[in-house]
């Protein structure tokens, strides 16, 4: 025999599958990054070099409103003991997926 509290929990839990289901659809269709990759890089001049600073390229960035938008280059201070990794676009499971820039350890 069932008792009043299995038969709710019962209840609840199957309630509660589409709920979930639905959520994570909802979820999927939220997304606003770029559904093609970013425009080739831009052709910049590169200024002359600074001491304790380490020149960053320019790149693509994408918004919500306009779309891709340019980024200038930039200088970054330099830290002791590591190296600039630049900002990149990467495609992951079928979308783009932006990395920024962050200085990495040397070895």
């Amino acid at each position: 025999m069932l008792s009043r509290r299995s038969l709710l929990k019962a209840l609840f839990s199957a309630a509660a599958i589409p709920l979930a289901a639905g959520l994570s659809s909802e979820a999927e269709a939220q997304y606003y990054g770029p559904r093609g990759a970013p425009p080739p890089p831009r052709r910049e001049p590169r200024p002359p070099a600074r001491r304790g600073y380490t020149w960053v390229p320019g790149h693509w960035n994408w918004r919500r409103g306009p779309g891709w938008v340019w980024q200038s280059g930039h200088w970054e201070e330099n830290r002791r003991g590591f190296v600039y990794a630049g900002p990149r676009w990467v495609l992951r499971r079928g979308q783009w997926v932006y990395e920024p820039g962050r200085w990495v350890r040397q070895r």
